[in-house]
């Protein structure tokens, strides 16, 4: 769960210098230079560059929508369309993802969105089952979840004391380990992707759904520590954000030193 919504005040940002830098660029700065030229042809052609200085001299605004406007446009396009990090707080996708990674998010795999809007603009791929994906949470738009795609739109997904069934076909699960003396480790195989599992030694709830069209059912791998579509429903496609793919820093907290131990693509 990431609940800071960085996009919309960087888009703000953007839209607020973008206006003073345009305002300077074609009202702001010919009128400056006017008054200089016309300042200079009073003094007979010839001006102290220091007062030169001071009547070119831009506002505060001006100056600062000069100096951001550039990099939080670059920012804006990079995390929208491209790339965008995110920082992981819960233990939900446990063990593949924990908490103080920051991951990278691929912006484009499942198409291109108008940032904040989220509306599609470019349609190429769709999220398939495996997939660990970046959306707003439903209930909260503002609020930014990762969980992994278990089923999509079309599919009737059954649980059986928590192993996964697809269309009928059971997704393997494997025994590893114990992680503890209440939780297993499984390899569990989802769709083409094979991935590490946590689940308590409890017995699990059966139940069958098919997902309507448009919508993504999503679950944590900390099977049992994790509220997803089992809880509060369907992920709609208008709310999918990207795919992530790859851990690339690891801090636990603001007091500790960042490192590089969970760093590598995810499965």
């Amino acid at each position: 769960m990431m609940d800071f919504d960085f996009e919309l005040l960087l888009t703000l940002l953007v839209g607020v210098f973008g206006v003073g830098y345009a305002l300077d660029v074609w009202l702001w700065k010919p009128a400056r230079i006017k008054v200089l030229e016309l300042a200079i042809t009073r003094a007979g052609g010839e001006l102290p560059e220091a007062q030169q200085v001071e009547l070119m001299r831009e506002s505060m605004f001006a100056e600062y929508s000069r100096s951001f406007f550039p990099v939080l446009a670059f920012v804006l396009v990079l995390r929208s369309f491209f790339m965008e990090p995110y920082q992981i707080p819960s233990g939900s996708m446990l063990p593949t993802l924990t908490v103080g990674d920051f991951i990278v998010v691929n912006k484009f795999e499942y198409g291109v969105r108008l940032p904040v809007l989220g509306t599609k603009v470019l349609d190429y791929n769709e999220p398939k089952a495996g997939d660990v994906m970046v959306f707003k949470y439903p209930k909260n738009p503002a609020i930014k979840y990762i969980k992994r795609v278990v089923a999509v739109p079309g599919d009737t997904l059954e649980l059986r004391d928590k192993v996964i069934y697809i269309n009928g076909q059971q997704m393997a699960q494997t025994y590893v380990a114990d992680a503890s003396p209440t939780t297993e480790i499984y390899l569990e195989q989802l769709g083409d992707v094979e991935h590490l599992i946590w689940r308590n030694k409890n017995p699990g709830k059966n139940g069958s759904i098919t997902i309507p069209p448009g919508q993504y059912f999503t679950m944590g791998d900390n099977r049992d520590g994790s509220n997803d579509s089992r809880y509060w429903g369907f992920v709609p496609e208008a709310n999918i954000t990207g795919k992530a793919v790859a851990v690339w820093l690891h801090w636990d907290s603001f007091f500790s030193l960042p490192n590089f131990s969970t760093a590598g693509s995810i499965d």
